[in-house]
């Protein structure tokens, strides 16, 4: 295998891919350069399959630390637990590229993108697409198609192709789309939040100065309408086309020999289909009719068994894997069937209907803030936790070489029993983080942009039948105005089916889990009454018209807006949370905080203990900050400090040198006495120069509280050098 070097400069990024230099006993690998980011990406294939009928990928996306000249945080320097952008990333990978394996694969395969040299300007997961797709397509499992990552985002409302790192902050939109030619497989979008400085005209009193512009400042959510987030899927759309077709081309002669891998025979008996079409279609639909998914699986298992003893009582074959294979295609087409041709659900719902929503806030009495929302079978209760500015969470990234932190947090947690499942409740998978993410995502952008403190969501499934990361929106934002936390709006999600055959389609409100199983898109959409601020969608079909998808998202707006109603009648009826700490913003002269804090922090510290609170310094602004849960002691604690702070500001006397003066014994210590001079300023006496003998003991002579003669022997600037009358005698 010779070398070979790619390079490609499309879509405003400019890489360089390295064939057969690196990782030759891998199925496939390359060596990725994009600026001095540096990607190494390798694909492994077992060829033993597996005997379920499922892919076994599994997609590790790694940072390592020396990439950006880092040694590794913490007590143990190497690299170990993934962090979150990795599992992230690692994720979006994982979904962009499953589409693209050939039904019937059943072989073992993990892809591993490691960043061995990172640039502050390179789209770290645009890279790892990138490489990834290389490794994969000139791997030997014979890949057909290649697919192309696109980023784009809106700067001065001009939308702009894959940004860098520093034009990422400076926009509104985050939209990743990721296809094939001209198919689309993934998407994920968010909007970012920004102050808007409006000019007002005002007529000043005096009409011979004419007007004089207002400056008003606002916070803009930068929801996108409908049409604007077709138009941005467009634009990327044919980028991916130009980019995917390119790589095609480029990739080709790097291609390896196929290994002739063999795919699982797709189980279908045409005999056993129309079998059970004839005899069990009542059954099967009344299993279908039963909403909860472990109900569902029961009595789907009763059919089986059912189908089973009747073959074998006719004297026929009946094997389970295969009876319980056919079963499902049958359940599939039915399920399909219902909703193409009668417009009908399983649950008995209208297409564009949204299932019964329940909501109830503030149930927990010494949480901040709680909602417990409930939409059908899925259920979540969600709980807001308010913190100071030191409880955020500090992370790293690669393409950064500062620590982060991060002041709103969303976890989500989904255990086993909110399925009906009996299974162990550990550490939080890739999907808990995935669904974590896209709800922080959707509600970042209403959260007042400069909130001094820092805030945590929880979200815990209590039961789950579909969109249970929407109703974890839902309850989010829900939860923070049961904490007051100052939104700029309220934020609703809701997930989107499709079902297509030919011409027809189907677009489906609020999905259950039957629907996104036997479905060809789950399509999750958030945001407020003006538009969308986070979405994320995972395409089965081939591709998506553009048509279809504005559709899909208009019925997604309907719906949203019947859930923002049920929920804003929900903010109406809240009562105040009793558990919420009372908190005082003021400011005081920035030159006297170093007074607040005092003496190697004597002072914040004793009106830290006294008052029962915790304070927050801004020493460059002068702001204080002071949160605690008796208001009384909080409005006490603010008095004292501003006494501190008014109290005017002392000056210190200019001493005459060799004069006596009499000062109090303040402070005894090893090396001499502490003494509060007549303008209240300490100085020094060193134990050296109180008597002219050796003095081993000043516990002796002094008691702390006495009166003392003192004389100046210096002063230069605050330091003053004391002797006693005894010593210069």
């Amino acid at each position: 295998m010779n070398e070979q070097i790619v390079e490609i400069n499309l879509n405003n990024l400019d890489e360089k891919y390295e064939f057969n230099t690196i990782a030759k006993q891998a199925s496939g690998a390359v060596m990725y350069r994009q600026g001095k980011a540096v990607l190494i990406a390798a694909v492994a294939v077992d060829e033993k399959a597996v005997d379920e009928d499922f892919l076994p990928l599994t997609v590790q996306y790694m940072e390592r630390s020396y990439a950006a000249a880092k040694i590794p945080g913490g007590f143990i320097k190497r690299e170990t637990k993934p962090g979150d952008f990795e599992t992230l990333t690692s994720r979006i990978v994982d979904r962009s590229l499953r589409p693209l394996f050939p039904k019937g694969f059943n072989y073992p395969v993990t892809i591993s993108i490691m960043v061995v040299s990172s640039d502050s300007e390179v789209d770290m997961q645009v890279a790892a697409l990138h490489a990834a797709n290389a490794a994969f397509y000139v791997s030997d499992i014979s890949v057909k198609k290649s697919i192309a990552a696109v980023r784009v985002g809106k700067i001065d409302d001009i939308l702009v192709l894959n940004p860098t790192l520093s034009q990422q902050d400076e926009s509104v939109l985050d939209l990743l789309v990721v296809g094939s030619g001209k198919d689309i497989v993934m998407i994920e979008m968010r909007t970012m939040a920004s102050e808007k400085i409006d000019d007002v005209e005002m007529d000043m009193i005096d009409p011979m100065m004419g007007g004089m512009p207002l400056i008003l400042e606002h916070q803009e959510c930068n929801e996108l309408e409908n049409e604007a987030l077709v138009d941005a899927i467009a634009f990327a759309e044919k980028a991916i086309e130009s980019a995917s077709t390119a790589f095609e081309k480029a990739f080709a002669p790097s291609m390896r020999e196929g290994l002739g891998l063999v795919l699982a025979a797709e189980k279908a008996d045409e005999a056993l289909y129309s079998y059970i079409e004839e005899h069990y279609s009542a059954a099967v639909e009344k299993a279908i009719s039963h909403m909860a998914k472990s109900e569902r699986s029961t009595e789907l298992k009763k059919v089986r068994t059912a189908i089973m003893e009747a073959l074998e009582a006719e004297g026929k074959e009946s094997d389970k894997t295969l009876v319980s294979k056919v079963l499902e295609q049958y359940k599939s087409t039915v399920v399909r069937t219902m909703i193409l041709e009668k417009s009908l659900r399983a649950d008995g719902r209208e297409l564009d209907e949204v299932r019964p929503i329940t909501i109830e806030t503030n149930i927990l009495p010494s949480v901040h803030g709680s909602c417990l929302f409930t939409r059908g079978q899925t259920q979540v209760l969600v709980t807001a936790t308010l913190g100071d500015k030191k409880h955020a969470q500090m992370f790293e990234l690669i393409t950064d070489k500062n620590t982060q932190t991060e002041h709103f947090m969303v976890h989500y947690n989904f255990p086993g029993y909110s399925v009906g499942d009996a299974k162990f409740i550990g550490a939080p998978g890739r999907r808990e983080l995935g669904h974590g993410n896209l709800a922080k995502r959707a509600l970042e952008p209403v959260l007042p942009l400069e909130y001094d403190g820092t805030i945590r969501l929880v979200s815990e499934v209590l039961e789950s039948n579909g969109s249970s990361s929407m109703a974890t929106i839902c309850g989010g934002a829900l939860a923070l105005r049961a904490a007051e936390v100052d939104m700029v709006e309220l934020v609703a999600g809701i997930a989107m089916g499709l079902v297509a055959e030919g011409d027809k389609y189907a677009v489906l409100t609020d999905i259950m889990g039957l629907e996104d199983h036997d479905g060809d898109m789950d399509f999750k959409v958030a945001g407020t009454r003006k538009g969308i601020t986070a979405l994320q969608m995972d395409i089965k079909l081939g591709g998506i018209d553009l048509n279809i998808l504005k559709d899909a998202l208009e019925k997604a707006a309907k719906g949203k807006d019947h859930i923002l109603t049920i929920m804003e009648d929900a903010e109406q009826k809240m009562e105040a949370s009793q558990a919420l700490p009372s908190t005082e913003h003021f400011s005081i002269n920035p030159q006297k905080i170093a007074d607040i804090i005092g003496k190697a922090g004597a002072t914040i510290r004793d009106i830290i203990e006294k008052f029962e609170v915790s304070i927050d310094l801004d020493r460059d602004k002068g702001g204080v900050k002071l949160s605690g849960h008796d208001k009384e002691k909080v409005a006490a604690a603010k008095e004292h400090i501003e006494k501190i702070a008014n109290a005017p500001v002392r000056k210190q006397m200019q001493y005459e040198i060799g004069k006596t003066y009499v000062g109090k014994v303040k402070k005894i210590v090893d090396f001499g006495i502490f003494v509060e001079m007549p303008d209240g300023f300490d100085a020094l006496l060193h134990i050296s120069k109180v008597a002219k003998e050796r003095v081993n003991d000043l516990h002796e002579r002094y008691h702390e509280g006495d009166d003392i003669s003192v004389v100046v022997m210096e002063q230069k600037g605050k330091k003053v050098e004391l002797a006693t009358p005894e010593y210069l005698a």
